[in-house]
Parts: C-alpha cells; sequence; structure tokens
C-alpha cells in the first residue's frame, strides 16, 4: 500500500470511507423503513380489529357476512375467530377454515392482544402479519385474528434494497474517481515542484520552485523551500568563494617559497644567502601554517563543530606569548609591540588556549600589517568578563572594515592579506559565549576580544598596597 502514489492512496482511502459511511447510513435507512413498515401495517391490523370488535360480538353475527365490507376487504385481508384452546369458530372464505394460531399462541391471545408474523397464511402463498386480540361474544372469551400480507412492504423493501445494491457502489465509484482527479488537481503543484527540483544541480542553484497562486497549505511549502534553497545558494556561493580564495591565499606563500628554494639549489651560494634565504622559506611556512589553522578554524566554525577545550589560562602569559611569536615581524618592519601593564585582577579565564590564541594572534597581525607606530596589547577586566585589547596609531580600519570585517576573505583594498584576521576572531568569540569589536581611534585603531570570566572574589590580604 506504501508504494501506491498518494493520489491513488487518497482516493482509495476516500472509496472505502464513502463505502463505509453509505452503507451504514443505508442500512440505517433501511432497517428505520422496515420497522416503519411494520409499525404502519400493526396500526391499520389494530383499527381493523377495533372495528371488527362490534359487529362480531353480537350473538349471529359472521366474519362471511362482512366480507368485502369496509371492515375487511376481499383479497389480501382476512380474519377469524377462535376460542382460546385455538378452535376456528368463524373465519372468512379465504381461510377455508384453517386455524391461524396454535392452541399456545391462541392462549396468549386470549389474554392479551398479541402481534405474530407468518411466512404464508393459509389461502395466500405470500408472507403475512396477524393480530389477535380477546373480545367477548355470548358471555364468552373468544379471539379474534386478523391479519394482512406483507407482501406489499416487502417488495418496497425488495426495490428500496435493490437500489441501494446499485447506488452504494455507483457512489463509492464516483467518489473515487472525484478524490482521484482532486488529488490530482491538488497534488499537481507538488509535482510541478518535484519536477523543478530534479532540474537543480549545483550548476544552477538559481533556480526556484514554482510556487502555485492563493495561500494555501502547498503554497507556504513552496515558498518555505525557495527559501531554503536561497539560503543554500547563499551557502553554495560563500563556500565557492572561500575554496577560490584559500586557493588563491595559498599558491601566494606556496609560489614564494618554491622561488626560495629553487635559487638556493640554482648555483653555489654563499653562507649567508642561504640562511637568508632558509630564513625567507621559514617566513613563508609560518605564514601557511597560520594560514591552514585560519581555514580550519573557520571551516569547523561553518560546519558547527568547532569544540571548545576550555582550561584555565593565565591572561598575562597568554599576552605575553603572543607578543614574543610576533617580536620578531614587527622588527623587521621598524616597529614594536608592548604589553601594557597588567590589570591587578585579571587572572586566569576558563578558554581554549590555542584558540584565544589564534585569535589574538590574527587581531596583532592585522596590526602589523595594516597599522602603523607602537602596537599595544593589553587586558581589561570588569565583574563578569576580560577584554584582550589591541591598538596602534595607524589610518584606522575604515567605513567598509567596520561594516564588514567580520566577514571571511573581507579585505582592506590596502591590504595584500588574506582577510581572515576578523573573522576567526568573530568564530573564537562565539565559540567561547563572548564578544569582539572595532573602533577607529583617529589616529589609530582599537579591536578587542572578549571572553567571559569567573566572578571576581575579593580577599583583603590579596589587594595592592
Amino acid at each position: 500500500m506504501s508504494r501506491l502514489p498518494i493520489r491513488l492512496r487518497l482516493a482509495l482511502f476516500l472509496a472505502v470511507v464513502a463505502a463505509v459511511l453509505l452503507s451504514l447510513v443505508g442500512g440505517f435507512g433501511y432497517a428505520r423503513l422496515a420497522a416503519g413498515l411494520s409499525h404502519d401495517l400493526d396500526l391499520e391490523l389494530r383499527q381493523r380489529a377495533q372495528d371488527l370488535v362490534g359487529p362480531v360480538s353480537r350473538p349471529g353475527s359472521s366474519l362471511t357476512d362482512l366480507a368485502g365490507t369496509g371492515f375487511i376487504e376481499r383479497g389480501e385481508s382476512f380474519a377469524e375467530i377462535v376460542t382460546p384452546t385455538g378452535r376456528v369458530l368463524d373465519a372468512t372464505p379465504t381461510l377455508r377454515g384453517r386455524a391461524l394460531l396454535t392452541p399456545s399462541e391462541a392462549g396468549r391471545a386470549a389474554r392479551g392482544t398479541v402481534s405474530i408474523d407468518r411466512s404464508s397464511a393459509p389461502g395466500l402463498n405470500e408472507p403475512a402479519r396477524l393480530l389477535a386480540t380477546p373480545f367477548i361474544r355470548s358471555r364468552q372469551t373468544q379471539v379474534l385474528v386478523v391479519g394482512d400480507t406483507r407482501e406489499n412492504g416487502l417488495e418496497i423493501l425488495r426495490r428500496v434494497r435493490d437500489q441501494l445494491l446499485v447506488g452504494i457502489p455507483l457512489l463509492v465509484l464516483l467518489t473515487f474517481v472525484g478524490a482521484y482527479v482532486v488529488a490530482g488537481a491538488a497534488l499537481g503543484p507538488v509535482e510541478a515542484m518535484r519536477r523543478r527540483a530534479s532540474e537543480l544541480s549545483g550548476r544552477a542553484p538559481a533556480l526556484r520552485l514554482p510556487v502555485p497562486p492563493g495561500d494555501d497549505e502547498i503554497s507556504r511549502l513552496g515558498a518555505t523551500l525557495n527559501q531554503l534553497l536561497g539560503r543554500v545558494e547563499a551557502t553554495l556561493e560563500r563556500e565557492r568563494s572561500f575554496v577560490a580564495h584559500a586557493s588563491h591565499e595559498l599558491r601566494t606563500p606556496l609560489a614564494l617559497l618554491r622561488t626560495e628554494l629553487e635559487l638556493a639549489v640554482r648555483r653555489p651560494r654563499r653562507a649567508e644567502e642561504l640562511v637568508g634565504a632558509i630564513d625567507s622559506a621559514r617566513d613563508e611556512l609560518d605564514r601557511l601554517e597560520r594560514l591552514a589553522e585560519d581555514l580550519l578554524l573557520l571551516a569547523q566554525a561553518a560546519e558547527g563543530e568547532l569544540t571548545v577545550h576550555r582550561e584555565p589560562v593565565e591572561v598575562a602569559g597568554l599576552l605575553a606569548d603572543t607578543c614574543t611569536r610576533l617580536a620578531g615581524a614587527a622588527a623587521a618592519s621598524g616597529r614594536r609591540i608592548e604589553v601594557g601593564p597588567p590589570h591587578p585582577r585579571v587572572g586566569a579565564v576558563p578558554a581554549d588556549r590555542r584558540q584565544v590564541q589564534q585569535a589574538l594572534t590574527n587581531l596583532v597581525a592585522n596590526a602589523l600589517e595594516h597599522g602603523d607606530g607602537t602596537i599595544r596589547v593589553e587586558a581589561q577586566r570588569d565583574q563578569r568578563q576580560v577584554r584582550l585589547v589591541v591598538s596602534d596609531k595607524g589610518a584606522g580600519f575604515g567605513a567598509e572594515m567596520l561594516a564588514h570585517g567580520d566577514e571571511r576573505f573581507a579585505r582592506d583594498p590596502r591590504s595584500a592579506g588574506a582577510g581572515l584576521g576578523l573573522s576567526i576572531v568573530a568564530a573564537v568569540a562565539a565559540a567561547h559565549g563572548g564578544s569582539h569589536g572595532r573602533r577607529d581611534l583617529h589616529p589609530g585603531a582599537e579591536a578587542w576580544l572578549t571572553l567571559p570570566a569567573p566572578p571576581e572574589t575579593t580577599h583583603e590580604g590579596s589587594r595592592p598596597a
């Protein structure tokens, strides 16, 4: 059943429901009609018995004399008078003197009115219904039995039954066909969306599903899927851009490294030249290493897989290690990195040391590449967070970088860098539940990374003098 198309399943389901409901309604109506016909016949027999009791109660009266009058109609109605023991005293001609009641039935009828169905009455080859009621004649209790054929009512029931047996299957078939057509019309837009979806590919991500007019569930589904496709398209575009930029950024240091190595082995060189080539190659390797780490961290953050291994990290030591790593690059460019005086209450923060150092290194490297003057690195603290701040005396970020610097490969036009530094800072801050920011100082720029810190605990003996 589950392999059938939804359209066919819906039509079959509605047809089954219609068959059950129509059968129940038809059966109920048939039963009510049968009960109504039986009730009407009982009323007619009671009325006839009441009409006959008076005439037959007079001595010398005869049912034969009453046949054909208004009391007893010729043909399908009949009457009989019996004793409480069932002996026939009088009867209409069609009965030919044969008893309608058994002795036990006559005994019950002598005590009160009873109704009895017969499959066939004497003189009639048709089902009949009898009504027997007691009456007094010549100071003796006798039983008057009146009856009538049930064939007319049964004929009506047969016609109704035949109509139901033909009408119900026909209605079920019409319900199936109608449900199949309506389901097809309702699911048509879904099939159109399926066909369009089969045409989607990575080469044509801009395709959208056709949305039917209106504001029903299917149109809302189509709109939602188109929104999803828009997000997928944007994600694919970002990934393509990411791969293209990453390839470009990796190609540059690799080309420089290859050039240095080829020059080193092309001809005999002095020891100083070899040392310079090796130092240059090492710098390019450091650049490649940082770029690979940055790309890996961004990829993990984009997939939601950036795991933070928290441990107590001494902030003062973290600042010192970062400045030491970049001191050589700063000296080579004729600049200096200084660490601000330690905040008396900074202490340690629970963080992933490698990730935080990577983010702080990117902030300092940005200041080296884009800024000017002395680079200052310091830590600030308030009640619930520690802020790592890097500032310089350069030209500042500019409006474009202030607005979009967090985006991957967002570059300052004046720079040749990879454009990953600030996006790394943003990813690390988000993973740690902290924040980040930047601003222009006129002159200079300032960028920071904020990390949650445990509440301060103040001890009298630990306060600075």
